[in-house]
C-alpha cells in the first residue's frame, strides 16, 4: 500500500514538473521564435548567398561563384579585374574597415570616459534626477532630428565653429563637407548621444559600490584620487567591461548617423562596413557581395568579443 501511494506521488510531482516546464517554455518560446526568423534564418541566408551571384532579379539568375565574392571584396579594382586577389590592396573593403576601426578606437574610450566623469558627477548632487533625465535624453530621441540639428551647428557658419572661432582660433570648415573633419562630426554625434545611456549604467555601478570600502581608504589615508583609482574603479570593471563590448559591437554596425549626415562623404572619408554593405546590396545590386562583406563584419565582430571576454576571464583569474 505504501509503495502504490510513493508510486502516486512520484506521478503527480512527474506530472506538475512537466507543466512547468511546459510553462516555462512557453514564455521562452516567443523570444526564440524571434530570434530565429529574424536573425538566425537571415544569417544563415546571407552565408548561404555569400557564395553566389545575383542581381536582385529573377530566382533562376542565381549563379553560384564559391569564394569569388570574397576574392572580389579583397582585391583591388585593377586586381579584381585579372582575377588576383591581394588582401585589403586599396580596395574598398580596407578603406571601410580602417575608418570603422578608426571609429571605434576613438568613440569607445571617449564615451566611457565621459559617461563615468557624468555618473561620478551626478552621483551625490541635488537636482541628480533632473539632469540624468537631460543627459538620457538624446539617446531615446530621433536620430534623424539629432543628425539634422547637428549638421545645423557643425556648418561653415554654424554655432560650433562661431564659438571656437570667439575662442581666437581660426576654423571656418564645414564639419561634414571636409574629408579631414567629417569623421570627427560623426564621433561627436555619436558621443554626445551615446554617453547618457551609458551614464545611467555607470550610476548603477556606483550606487553599489559598498560604502565600507570608501570608509576603508578614508581611515587609510587614502585621498579622492587614490579612492577612485584603487577603490572605485576596480569596482566598476564588470560594468566597463560590459559597456565596452557593447559599444564596440555598436559601434562596428553604425550606420544611421552615418547615412544621414555625410552618406559615406566626402570621397570615402566617412565609409563604414556597413554603409559599404548597404551600397552594394541596394545601390550596385550585387546581394552576393554584400553578403561576403556581411560574413566579414560578422566574424570580426565575433573575434574581438571572444577576445574581449577571454582577457577579461584571464584578468579575473589573476
Amino acid at each position: 500500500m505504501s509503495q502504490a501511494k510513493a508510486s502516486k506521488t512520484r506521478y503527480k510531482m512527474g506530472r506538475l514538473e512537466r507543466k512547468n516546464t511546459l510553462v516555462a517554455y512557453s514564455f521562452l518560446a516567443p523570444n526564440f521564435l524571434g530570434f530565429a526568423i529574424f536573425t538566425l534564418v537571415p544569417v544563415l541566408c546571407a552565408i548561404a548567398l555569400s557564395l553566389f551571384e545575383w542581381n536582385g532579379g529573377d530566382i533562376a539568375q542565381v549563379k553560384f561563384v564559391g569564394m569569388d565574392n570574397y576574392a572580389t571584396i579583397f582585391a583591388s579594382k585593377k586586381v579584381a579585374e585579372k582575377g588576383i586577389s591581394y588582401f585589403f590592396n586599396r580596395a574598398d573593403l580596407g578603406i571601410a574597415l580602417k575608418n570603422t576601426v578608426y571609429y571605434t578606437v576613438i568613440t569607445v574610450p571617449l564615451t566611457i570616459v565621459c559617461a563615468l566623469a557624468l555618473a561620478m558627477l551626478l552621483n551625490k548632487i541635488r537636482g541628480a534626477v533632473f539632469f540624468r533625465t537631460v543627459f538620457f535624453f538624446p539617446y531615446v530621441s530621433s536620430m534623424v532630428a539629432i543628425c539634422v540639428c547637428w549638421s545645423f551647428m557643425l556648418m561653415r557658419d554654424g554655432p560650433i565653429n562661431q564659438l571656437i572661432m570667439a575662442l581666437g582660433i581660426d576654423f571656418n570648415k564645414s564639419w561634414t563637407a571636409d574629408s579631414g573633419m567629417a569623421i570627427w562630426s560623426i564621433i561627436l554625434v555619436s558621443v554626445w548621444r551615446n554617453m547618457g545611456y551609458y551614464m545611467v549604467l555607470y550610476l548603477a555601478a556606483l550606487q553599489g559600490i559598498p560604502r565600507e570600502l570608501m570608509e576603508a581608504a578614508t581611515v587609510d589615508g587614502a585621498n579622492k584620487w587614490q579612492q577612485f583609482l584603487h577603490v572605485t574603479l576596480p569596482q566598476l570593471k564588470p560594468t566597463t567591461f560590459f559597456v565596452s563590448v557593447m559599444m564596440i559591437i555598436s559601434c562596428f554596425k553604425i550606420y544611421d548617423v552615418v547615412a544621414i549626415m555625410t552618406d559615406g562623404g566626402p570621397g570615402r572619408a566617412t565609409k563604414m562596413l556597413v554603409t559599404y554593405i548597404y551600397d552594394e546590396a541596394f545601390v550596385k545590386v550585387r546581394y552576393g557581395q554584400a553578403s561576403a562583406i556581411s560574413m566579414v563584419l560578422l566574424v570580426i565582430v565575433l573575434l574581438i568579443t571572444i577576445l574581449q571576454f577571454s582577457s577579461e576571464k584571464k584578468f579575473s583569474n589573476d
